[in-house]
């Protein structure tokens, strides 16, 4: 049912915890499943992502995802972390089942979340970063 990748950031994920004085952090959940994913970003001066942490509450996927997705932000810029969807979440997990796709949902979401606190926190503006809405049921019934 899952993949090893996601049994293994389950099992041993990684960048669990918070991140003090945070750049930007961002809180999301999913009403349906009672997931609920606070991702912490440390951004530098030229805009790269140094460290990122999660927290999470939620099933094994959600943690999983949520470690995928620090992951996958870590030295990046803040361009190209807006650039991790929930696809390259999967992706880079190996998969997951139908029924756990919101979770990937969560993690992008996170990712924009905490970018839309760090711009906001610094009175810029992140090309194509739209305010994230407070839950995300309306995109899981999308896909």
């Amino acid at each position: 049912m899952y993949s090893e990748k996601v049994m293994d950031h389950f099992n041993h994920p990684r960048n669990v915890g918070e991140i003090e004085d945070p750049s930007g952090v961002g809180t999301v959940g999913n009403a349906k499943c009672g997931d609920i994913m606070r991702m912490y970003l440390d951004i530098d001066d030229n805009g790269i992502i140094q460290e990122a942490k999660f927290k999470t509450f939620g099933c094994g996927a959600a943690i999983a995802t949520s470690s995928m997705a620090t992951e996958l932000v870590k030295g990046k810029t803040v361009q190209e972390a807006l650039e991790v969807t929930n696809k390259a979440v999967m992706e880079a997990l190996d998969g997951l089942p139908p029924v756990k796709v919101h979770c990937s949902l969560l993690a992008e979401e996170a990712i924009h979340a905490a970018l839309w606190d760090y711009a906001k926190k610094n009175g810029i503006v992140i090309e194509g970063l739209k305010e994230p809405v407070s839950d995300i049921e309306e995109r899981v019934d999308a896909e």
